[in-house]
């Protein structure tokens, strides 16, 4: 029986190649070890089956930006533990396949409140962590709000430009009906709470709320509780 040694040297003694590119293929979840793909260098193996992937790049694993429906009810430490291989929209067709990286050290942006369902970032890209968090008072996000009740007199307007929360005006914004009980809200920077209030504050009862644009980017038809990568070319 050989005695077991790391998976990286092993893939040198395979392969050829230098230590390093060993360790930029099996982190970059290019090698299996009996079938199952093992992202550590160090992981010990002895006798198994050690393949490499045909189409396998030798390349630093580089961050990633992650797009989740997040449910309605759950908090944010909830939202991240959705993400995961077993949760990427059948729809995401793009070329990275998801790495155990992916999921670490990965921050959440604009945070959604528990009660709020609907589009949910995580990024681990510098441009996208400076975007969503220094220039994010700039950023519009648009929400629909389904809501119970009748407006008061000239509510629709006073929600687009007219009412306070916690003791300053609210800057002007754009609401107006999509169905007879849902309100589309497309404003910047909204407080937790604000459309809530905002929709109390002219006789509407909120019954439910979600974000469905941030910047230029549109959740569209990401389904409940499933995440996709952030395109190469896609922008906030």
């Amino acid at each position: 029986m050989t005695d077991p040694i790391r998976l990286s040297k092993r893939l040198v003694e395979l392969i050829h190649c230098s230590r390093r590119e060993a360790e930029l293929y099996i982190e970059g979840g290019w090698v299996s070890v009996d079938g199952q793909i093992v992202e550590e260098p160090q992981f010990k193996v002895g006798n198994e089956e050690i393949l490499l992937h045909p189409d396998a790049v030798a390349a630093p694993v580089e961050p990633v930006t992650l797009l989740l429906h997040k449910p309605v009810g759950e908090s944010l430490a909830q939202a991240l533990q959705r993400l995961g291989p077993a949760t990427r929209a059948e729809s995401d067709h793009g070329p990275q396949h998801p790495l155990r990286r992916h999921f670490e050290r990965i921050t959440a942006l604009l945070p959604l409140e528990s009660a709020a369902s609907g589009l949910q970032v995580f990024s681990q890209q510098r441009g996208v962590l400076r975007k969503l968090s220094e220039e994010a008072g700039l950023l519009e996000q648009e929400f629909i709000a389904e809501v119970a009740g009748q407006p008061a007199e000239g509510g629709l307007q006073l929600l687009n430009h007219g009412l306070d929360y916690q003791g300053r005006p609210i800057p002007p914004c754009k609401v107006s009906w999509q169905s007879e009980h849902h309100l589309r809200f497309a404003l910047k920077a909204p407080k937790d709470g604000q459309i809530e209030h905002m929709c109390r504050s002219v006789g509407l009862e909120l019954l439910g709320l979600r974000r469905i644009r941030i910047g230029r980017l549109a959740m569209a038809k990401l389904p409940v509780g499933h995440w996709r990568y952030l395109g190469e070319r896609e922008r906030f």
